[in-house]
């Protein structure tokens, strides 16, 4: 690993590229190393994972919004949609747009926390739609995934996006983009002029994650995808964009971060260096913020300690700052505690998350989200007796470096009306590397089957499982197996009330 410090420079100084951070991104891009064998094999996983959640999410209103402004944009030889299968094909971009809404929906896909918080599964969707796009076989693809998760990971661990109150798409579009790049093999030169363009658009505020949280926050991938498709493409023809663009005098780093008294150091792998940065991420076992997963595992533990939850006088979660300050009461959002609430919101309100796994012992993608479920009167009762503290070690613990120490929970201390006390604490969820059951690929695999039960059938989710595992063998023109079909009639198109500019005109 090679470690660049970065900083703010004045335009005085002409800062050369090959001493920025774009270049450097692009550099490892272009001249990325072998893959291991595990690392082929988690993204096999991802791939399999986005898949699952995608399918399960296909008839959510959101993402048939997506797939319909998608279908206004037909291409032959263009990419392919979940759900529909290859006889219909859309222009690479709005194929990214509408797959990477649909994988991004649920919050039910893969997830990396340290100094920022990231979804790197989220740039599958526009590298497998480039991919089909392009003909390109199926190791061009891992190399693009592996890339992009490696880039995707070193930005997250060296600067924070939060602290500034901006989005995590920041980090999102520019790891997508360099992945692009990789993956179709372009030079250190052209990927930098599209990590440069990337990286100058994609800056926007955490509003989007705050309060009454919208339907947004499902479409920011495909919307950073749509752009890293676009940026690439504008830079294969010769254009230039902004520079630099971390580090000039008005840079994002001098206007939209920390400023000209802020430094950062990021590490990515030397060119011919292999990446391994998928390694370090870890996906959901329950569908709703990652900072929640260790807690719903430890609170359906706990529940059956409590007994009769009617006589539970209070509950206090010592937990890290992310955790209290996002989705706790640290956030400060009335929000959390309302039951007509969306389900964005919901996800993102521990108070909620604890109340219902108390109750239900269980975690569902859509039960546990329904009106009803959320407006249930001992539910309210009980979300309403809950609130969160920031525990210090717990945030030491949380930014720790090394990743077998790294811990996203907290503990969980349940007063009762008669004086007694039951505590628990969770570091990492039991789907986590370091927790009880590691996800491996057989948990991946179930996780499909159980989502497309009903959906597809035994050969079809096989047929599906098999091409997955083996993608990186998959010769040129051949992806799309990696984007499933449903049978006929189980895609519902967005309703008709919702028809937007794109609908007028179509033939």
């Amino acid at each position: 690993m090679k470690t660049y410090d970065v900083k703010v420079h004045p335009s005085a100084a002409n800062l050369p590229r090959e001493q920025q951070l774009a270049w450097h991104i692009a550099e490892f891009a272009a001249n990325c190393g072998p893959l291991d064998a595990d690392v082929t094999e988690m993204i096999a996983c991802r791939i399999v994972d986005n898949a699952s959640v995608g399918l399960a999410a296909i008839n959510r209103a959101p993402v048939a919004a997506a797939r319909a402004m998608a279908l206004a944009h037909p291409r032959k030889g263009g990419a392919t949609v979940y759900g529909l299968g290859s006889g219909v094909r859309v222009d690479a971009e709005w194929a990214a747009w509408a797959n990477a809404t649909a994988v991004r929906e649920l919050d039910f896909h893969d997830t990396f926390l340290a100094a920022d918080y990231s979804h790197p599964g989220d740039a599958i969707s526009p590298l497998v739609a480039v991919a089909q796009q392009m003909g390109l076989d199926g190791s061009a693809l891992a190399r693009g995934i592996a890339v992009t998760y490696e880039v995707h990971v070193a930005l997250v661990k060296a600067i924070s996006l939060h602290k500034y109150k901006k989005d995590h798409v920041a980090h999102l579009a520019p790891a997508t983009t360099a992945a692009i790049g990789a993956m179709l093999g372009l030079s250190t030169e052209v990927i930098f002029q599209a990590v440069n363009q990337a990286v100058h658009l994609s800056f926007s505020t955490r509003q989007s994650r705050k309060g009454e949280i919208s339907s947004w926050k499902a479409y920011v991938p495909g919307f950073s995808g749509k752009l890293a498709i676009e940026c690439v493409d504008r830079a294969m023809r010769g254009e230039a964009s902004p520079s630099p663009i971390y580090e000039g005098e008005e840079s994002v780093l001098a206007w939209m971060l920390g400023g000209k008294n802020e430094a950062y150091k990021v590490s990515l792998p030397a060119p011919g260096e292999s990446p391994r940065g998928i390694m370090e991420t870890y996906t959901k076992a329950h569908s709703a913020e990652y900072q929640a997963q260790a807690l719903i595992d430890l609170a359906i533990d706990l529940s059956g300690q409590i007994g009769d939850l009617s006589k539970v006088k209070d509950i206090l979660l010592e937990t890290s700052h992310h955790t209290h300050n996002v989705i706790g009461t640290g956030a400060n959002d009335p929000q959390k505690m309302d039951p007509e609430a969306s389900r964005e919101t919901l996800d993102h309100s521990i108070m909620y998350i604890l109340a219902v796994a108390l109750e239900d012992r269980k975690w569902h993608h859509v039960d546990s989200y329904t009106r009803e479920r959320a407006r249930t009167a001992s539910t309210v009762a009980l979300w309403h007796k809950i609130r969160t503290v920031e525990e210090p070690s717990w945030t030491v613990r949380y930014l720790d470096p090394n990743p077998d120490k790294r811990a996203f929970g907290g503990k969980i201390i349940v007063t009762l009306e008669d004086g007694r006390v039951i505590t628990g604490e969770r570091a990492v969820a039991d789907a986590h590397p370091n927790g009880a059951h590691p996800w491996t690929w057989p948990d991946y695999a179930g996780k499909f089957n159980s989502l497309t039960k009903g959906e597809l059938s035994d050969a079809e989710r096989k047929a599906f499982l098999d091409a997955a595992k083996g993608f990186a063998g998959l010769a040129a023109g051949k992806l799309d197996v990696l984007i499933p079909a449903l049978p006929t009639g189980q895609v519902v198109p967005a309703k008709p009330t919702g028809q937007g500019i794109f609908d007028h005109g179509l033939e």
